[in-house]
């Protein structure tokens, strides 16, 4: 048992699970100041009662969503997840907010009480009562600080609206040429169509997932393939979303392969048997050589690589796939983890197709950096990401990065060595945690195959 992880693991939760605690102590205390105002005691009581209410719902209601539907407390209502998700997730920033503002305010008067007190040390008695005078509370600072609150205070909800009602739905098409190594002439031009990370769930209908197919159709691709999450809990209905995803049309056929939702929903073994019955392919740990244009290609599927165990031990990513990795022909690699790409990288696939990440959901640009949540989990955020074929896996995230000045011995590699294996991230499609996209647009990726 790996108990540095444990704890880490722990502490993480028990940090989360107090933020939350401390921002909706905050908003109640907020109530309770602005009713306590109000002149009728069964109003003030009421609008109390209906918040605590509301409370204890959207709390049982994320309880579930913890649990990932493998627990039912309350009726299923597609509201009142999308109304729980907004709400923790509006009211814990605008908790960060208000309290930066409180600190700043803080700071400002601690810098007037220190100038003031130097002043006052360097004046004599008559004129220090003068100056004493004149450092009473500037109500103007107050009025902007007050202000600045209120203005912080609703960024956050006004930012998650947006974010559901507009950029949540705004599937963007991005069409991405890959150069791969010894990529046969008949496959120069060959087009692939992914979706990634649907979670159809509470925050996702069925009628959003059927636009997105039918946006992905539109684009005419020769292979459609699905790279994990279908859903997002035990609850959620599988079958409606490969109902769906089965209306993709392409020439190769529909392929996919499982993420960790489907891990966690225990549905790895259905999603394969409804993909089977609906005429689609999901690879699990196997191998599919395809033919276009008189070429061929091998595309290898597995399900989501867990980096640790149930213990928290590292392990292989990848194990068990080097079987699969064909040198006669180009090699694409379905996985929705994106951490497995140095592993791939290392074991000679040209190309691989992850998603995972949502590109963070939520992401900000201060001074020329992007700021994702995304970077906690993967160095790999979404987008196109190349490395050194058969370059020996990196033992931590921090030598994987994109940007890493790490050398390769030449004499470690066959002299394909200096071809690039490459890596496409989609954004994906869903949403999971609050249904928000903010920076992060949804995404149905167009990959075109190129001659390197």
């Amino acid at each position: 048992m790996n108990w540095a992880f444990l704890l880490l693991r722990i502490a993480i939760g028990l940090t989360l699970l107090t933020l939350l605690f401390l921002s909706q102590r905050f908003w109640y205390r907020a109530l309770w100041r602005v009713t306590s105002h109000w002149g009728r005691t069964w109003l003030r009581a009421g609008a109390r009662s209906a918040y605590v209410a509301a409370l204890l719902l959207v709390i049982l209601t994320m309880a579930e969503g913890l649990s990932l539907g493998n627990g039912r407390f309350i009726p299923r209502a597609p509201m009142i997840s999308v109304l729980t998700g907004l709400w923790f997730f509006s009211a814990l920033f605008a908790y960060f907010a208000v309290k930066l503002v409180h600190a700043l305010e803080r700071f400002w008067r601690w810098l007037r009480a220190a100038s003031t007190k130097k002043t006052l040390t360097l004046q004599t008695a008559a004129s220090s009562a003068h100056d004493t005078a004149e450092t009473v509370a500037d109500p103007s600072r107050r009025y902007f600080f007050r202000a600045a609150t209120a203005a912080a205070g609703a960024a956050p909800f006004l930012g998650a609206m947006y974010g559901f009602a507009a950029e949540r739905l705004n599937y963007q098409v991005r069409r991405i040429e890959i150069p791969l190594p010894n990529l046969p002439p008949a496959l120069d031009g060959m087009q692939i169509v992914q979706l990634s990370d649907i979670h159809l769930s509470g925050y996702m209908s069925r009628s959003q997932v059927r636009r997105a197919v039918d946006m992905a159709n539109d684009l005419g691709a020769d292979l459609a393939v699905v790279t994990g999450d279908l859903i997002t809990g035990a609850g959620d209905p599988i079958a409606d979303c490969v109902d769906e995803i089965r209306r993709l049309r392409a020439p190769l056929g529909i392929w996919g392969c499982n993420g960790n939702h489907e891990i966690y929903a225990r549905a790895e073994d259905e999603a394969a048997y409804l993909y089977t019955q609906a005429g689609m392919r999901l690879l699990r740990q196997e191998n599919a050589p395809i033919t276009f244009n008189g070429a061929s290609f091998n595309l290898i599927g597995v399900d989501y690589q867990r980096e640790r165990t149930s213990r928290g031990q590292r392990q292989q990513i990848l194990a068990n796939v080097e079987s699969l990795v064909r040198r006669d022909m180009p090699n694409i690699l379905l996985s929705h983890n994106p951490n497995s790409f140095h592993r791939a990288a290392e074991l000679g696939i040209e190309l691989s197709l992850a998603g995972h990440t949502h590109g963070g959901q939520i992401q900000v640009e201060i001074l020329d950096h992007r700021l994702s949540p995304a970077r906690f989990i993967t160095d790999y955020i979404a987008g196109l990401y190349h490395r050194p074929l058969f370059a020996p896996a990196p033992r931590d995230r921090s030598s994987s990065a994109p940007g890493s000045s790490r050398t390769f011995s030449p004499s470690l590699f066959t002299p394909q060595s200096a071809a690039l294996a490459h890596l496409y991230v989609n954004r994906g499609l869903g949403t999971v945690g609050a249904p928000v996209r903010l920076g992060v647009p949804p995404e149905i990726s167009l990959i075109v195959l190129r001659r390197a």
